[in-house]
């Protein structure tokens, strides 16, 4: 709950110690002291937005202060996660705004961001003032409504778990299909590029080889003739040889004579030794080229077929083994998706069976539901003075969403004898007031939250209505922590703390101070309200008497 409240420098607000109650709180004053002030200060100190304009005129920032005790287990989990220690179920939460625009947050002295002001403050308090009554006039929040009343989320958590799921599969499911046209292109393409590479097997290098291979096959022919030749020349008529045996006959005679002579003489017989030898080595390699015009033309055509692929790839034949590997995979994670499709639009298929009837089961509550809140909420109206009211619930099946199939609107009748109608188009502001309370009041003990602020729920009503109203916030009070504005005495009776918010002048400058009131000061401020400033003894007496019938002594 919220236990202590301190505010400095916060618009006419120099500085207040607010305690608060576990029960029913109450602010009265009069108009302009400064009651719609207190509610910015708990917004501001809730994460919600604020402006400078509220610091103090001549101050360099105004400080909010705010003491949470008994916290919840759901809030202390909130904190552990985000690493904030709360001793004892305690917390302080601060806001700093600064006169030049910028402010500072901070949860037990730690700092933090408005929006995690915002999500605890969520957690810790909920504040209705009489903007919350257009709830009422948004069909959209009434399911939201009728859920809380209704206090069991099992049926709907289960269902959202298996619509998020749907929702997952669907957009998948449609994800691959925007896909798919442009799949099929991918794997025509593929399959071309398998087709065209996968024909050739090749290996890696093979390029390299054949090429070396055909130019060797493509010369044999040539280089055969050219050996047949050489051999004819060495060893055929008019050869080479015989030239140089001429030549010998031509010295032969003459070596005794001459050293010289004989040492060339010598060199002619060992040419033609060598002449001799070398043709034989010709004739032997003669013997050893092949000459295959069958696998010269195979050669032919693999090599144009590869260098075919090389230009039409653009790269080498290793390039060409990459691009056909690549493929191979690629197809079969394409094919994998074609059969992924299948998988999905069958378990798409299923879901949505099942969330239909889990959709169904869901409405089936809801209508339970609807039947126990109409009634509690009618007995709330007729307690708040509003006997004649009628309020039913229009509940139809609508297209799924996250929150079902359901749509459901609150309807009233505010006479008798006309059919319901949406609240929007009937409900007076007194109305819609006691119709927010009523529906707070049936959900008050469902609702996590441990305080509820009432900011001026009074608005449109009075007399016997303002009294029930009072009634029904103490009720309240005996369930959850609730504070409340108010200018109406028959509500201000019924507070277990009551708080006057007072406008003073100090010196030159306008003052509201915050002051938590004895009994004396109970009956002074409530004879106030009733008649006005200077009340008399007898308006005293009535005030007192009121006081004490509200609190049954």
């Amino acid at each position: 709950m919220l236990k202590e409240i301190y505010i400095q420098n916060l618009a006419v607000i120099k500085e207040a110690v607010i305690p608060l109650d576990r029960r029913l709180n109450i602010f009265t004053g009069e108009t302009g002291a400064g009651k719609s002030i207190l509610i910015n200060g708990i917004n501001a100190v809730l994460g919600q937005r604020c402006t400078k304009d509220i610091v103090r005129t001549g101050c360099d920032k105004a400080v909010i202060t705010a003491l949470f005790t008994e916290l919840s287990d759901e809030v202390c989990a909130k904190l552990d996660e985000l690493g904030i220690s709360h001793d004892e179920g305690e917390i302080t939460v601060t806001r700093e705004i600064s006169a030049d625009g910028g402010s500072v947050s901070r949860i037990n002295h730690r700092t933090a961001s408005a929006a995690l002001l915002k999500e605890i403050g969520a957690m810790l308090i909920n504040i209705h003032g009489q903007h919350d009554n257009q709830i009422l006039l948004d069909s959209d929040r009434h399911l939201q409504i009728l859920d809380d009343f209704g206090g069991d989320d099992t049926l709907l958590d289960e269902y959202r778990v298996t619509f998020r799921e749907l929702q997952q599969t669907a957009r998948r499911l449609g994800e691959l299909k925007k896909q798919e046209q442009s799949r099929l292109e991918r794997s025509r393409t593929l399959n071309e590029i398998i087709d065209d590479i996968g024909e050739l097997e090749l290996r890696e290098g093979e390029d390299d080889e054949l090429e070396k291979e055909y130019e060797t096959a493509k010369n044999s022919e040539k280089t055969l003739i050219a050996i047949k030749n050489a051999v004819s020349l060495i060893t055929g008529d008019e050869t080479a040889n015989d030239m140089i045996v001429s030549a010998e006959t031509e010295i032969a005679a003459f070596t005794d004579n001459s050293t010289q002579l004989s040492a060339l003489y010598e060199r002619l017989s060992a040419a033609e030794i060598e002449l001799a030898d070398i043709a034989s080595e010709l004739e032997a390699f003669a013997d050893k080229v092949e000459l295959d015009g069958q696998r010269l033309e195979y050669l032919g055509t693999r090599l144009n077929n590869i260098n075919k692929m090389k230009r039409k790839y653009a790269t080498d034949c290793e390039g060409l083994i990459k691009l056909y590997d690549d493929a191979c995979r690629e197809i079969m994670q394409l094919e994998g998706s074609g059969s992924e499709i299948k998988e999905l639009a069958e378990k798409r298929d299923a879901l949505l069976h099942k969330v239909t009837e889990q959709a169904k089961a869901l409405y089936d509550y809801r209508e339970t539901v609807a039947e126990r809140f109409t009634k509690r909420v009618t007995e709330e109206l007729e307690f708040l003075n509003m006997a004649g009211v009628i309020i039913a619930v229009k509940h139809e099946k609508g297209k799924l969403t996250v929150n079902g199939m359901d749509t459901v609107e609150f309807l009233i009748s505010a006479n008798k004898g006309e059919e319901p109608r949406p609240i929007s188009r009937i409900a007076s502001g007194g109305e819609l007031s006691r119709i927010m309370l009523a529906l707070k009041s049936v959900i008050a003990d469902k609702d996590a939250i441990p305080t509820m602020i009432f900011d001026e729920i009074d608005t449109g009503v009075s007399g016997k209505a303002a009294q029930k109203i009072g009634i029904k916030l103490r009720e309240i009070g005996r369930v959850r922590q609730v504070i409340c504005v108010t200018h109406l005495s028959q509500i201000a009776v019924m507070a277990d703390n009551h708080l006057l918010i007072e406008k003073q002048i100090v010196g030159d400058r306008t003052e509201t101070h915050v002051m938590q009131l004895d009994m004396d000061g109970r009956v002074s401020e409530i004879a106030r309200i009733m008649g006005g400033e200077d009340p008399s003894d007898l308006m005293l007496d009535n005030a007192r008497a009121e006081i004490k019938k509200a609190c049954g002594l």
